[in-house]
């Protein structure tokens, strides 16, 4: 069975970590002092937080890394008793191999209870002397203020498109794979600094053809191309609605596109495009509007299409 890419290339050491330079400069240092304080690596998905905890206890840790870090995902085991019994049960040993102290990784932290947010508190603290906790989130708001005090907080933000095709067109070596210049637009574009996410789809055009096209990337990923979008926003704004009620059923049926992500891309397209300051805000408040009708339960396509309708009238009316 074939290793999935996304652990088959990720880093072993700090320094093949691409991006945020600033936070692994200090991660290099603990990691030379062999001291660290309790953390927590904030940001979106696929920034590297849970790579940057690993790599950080293999340098601290050496031949001993296994031993002395334990990584638990918080989503899946997220009431109290994983609190009281694994983390406990790992936190109240001593270190093995000389070491001064073990690590505990918790991802997705901020989908803890606060109950047992609270029992993790009072672990920190009775195990102060023996045991560092890392814990990674995508919302710092969601961990309770009495662990934000007692951890060094490091904030990852999405990756830059450069850092992230670097390490693709690393990766499209090792595989003999080559990416033409619109498939590596499109994998850009569908991953939104999400370095996993860039990677899988990497790995999923791939099954496809040796040769990673755009096209490939969005069929494998089901995301519209852009271009496609963006034609659907300029003929509803041309007055057009029957045209872009067309190539809105075009995107659905051949992508498979959900009408949540349509919405979505919509939004990320109107900013771009060179429409009158007032009316884009206009436009980005109705689509918020009419992502809210569908997350409540409204049918998404007729949604989508009376998002349409308004942005034909309101088009016709001139800014």
């Amino acid at each position: 069975m074939d290793i999935p890419w996304v652990e088959k290339y990720r880093p072993k050491t700090l320094d093949e970590i691409v991006g945020h330079e600033e936070i692994i400069k200090r991660l290099k240092a603990y990691a030379e002092k062999k001291s660290i304080p309790n953390m927590i690596f904030a940001g979106p998905a696929g920034t590297g937080k849970t790579t940057a905890a690993i790599c950080l206890a293999r340098e601290i840790f050496g031949e001993h890394f296994q031993d002395n870090f334990l990584e638990l995902n918080a989503s899946d085991e997220r009431g109290i008793n994983v609190i009281r019994e694994k983390i406990k049960e790992f936190a109240r040993t001593a270190p093995i191999g000389g070491a001064k102290f073990k690590i505990i990784f918790l991802d997705e932290a901020s989908e803890m209870t606060p109950d047992a947010q609270q029992a993790l508190r009072r672990i920190m603290e009775k195990y102060a002397n023996v045991t560092r906790f890392i814990l990674s989130c995508n919302y710092l708001s969601k961990i309770i203020d009495p662990i934000q005090s007692r951890c060094v907080i490091f904030k990852f933000n999405r990756l830059r498109d450069e850092d992230i095709a670097k390490r693709l067109q690393y990766i499209a070596q090792q595989e003999g794979l080559t990416i033409t210049d619109d498939g590596m637009k499109a994998i850009l574009y569908v991953a939104e600094g999400d370095m996993r996410r860039a990677i899988n789809t990497l790995q999923a055009a791939a099954a496809i053809d040796k040769v990673i096209t755009a096209e490939n990337v969005y069929r494998v990923v089901a995301v519209a191309r852009p271009e496609d979008v963006r034609a659907i926003l300029e003929q509803a704004m041309r007055g057009n609605f029957l045209e872009a009620r067309g190539r809105l059923h075009y995107i659905l049926s051949e992508f498979g596109v959900s009408a949540e992500d349509v919405l979505r891309q919509m939004y990320r397209e109107i900013l771009n495009m060179p429409v009158d300051e007032r009316l884009k805000m206009e436009i980005i408040d109705k689509l918020g509007e009419f992502d809210y009708r569908i997350i409540t339960g409204a049918h998404p396509v007729i949604q989508l299409e009376a998002f349409l309708a308004w942005l034909c009238a309101r088009c016709r009316q001139g800014a």
